[in-house]
């Protein structure tokens, strides 16, 4: 997938829908033409590039903090230190499974927070593009 689909696809959604903060404040089908836009252009801008490169940082650190620790479970799971017991006859290999589901909850949690803020960053991107004279 390259910049120009994303772009695309971003325009898609929000030529249908203007969202603020995940909440659709309009529906504006119809009223334009996807094929009209710029995506050239829109690539061009420096706070698409932004918008891009903080969102694909979030995105890899986060996919890459969640791959770590999961793999390292199985790599971990028959070391002594996993072995030992915590509490009473649970073993660090349980705790450490719980711990990442709670994880999971965690990054999910903070994901779906993150991406309200991304819709924001994107709309912003849109209007300026339409500010300077973008259909």
């Amino acid at each position: 997938m390259n910049i120009t689909t994303i772009v695309k696809e971003i325009c898609r959604f929000k030529q249908k829908y203007i969202t603020l903060g995940g909440i659709i404040m309009a529906n504006i089908s119809g009223s334009k033409n996807i094929d009209s836009v710029d995506y050239t252009a829109i690539e061009a801008m420096e706070s698409f590039n932004k918008f891009v490169k903080k969102k694909n940082t979030f995105l890899f650190t986060i996919t890459a903090v969640f791959l770590t620790l999961y793999i390292l479970l199985p790599i971990l799971a028959f070391q002594p230190v996993l072995q030992q017991k915590f509490v009473g006859n649970i073993t660090g290999v349980w705790v450490y499974s719980a711990g990442l589901f709670i994880m999971t909850i965690v990054l999910c949690t903070v994901y779906v927070k993150k991406a309200a803020s991304f819709d924001k960053a994107a709309a912003a991107v849109l209007a300026e593009y339409q500010a300077k004279g973008g259909k």
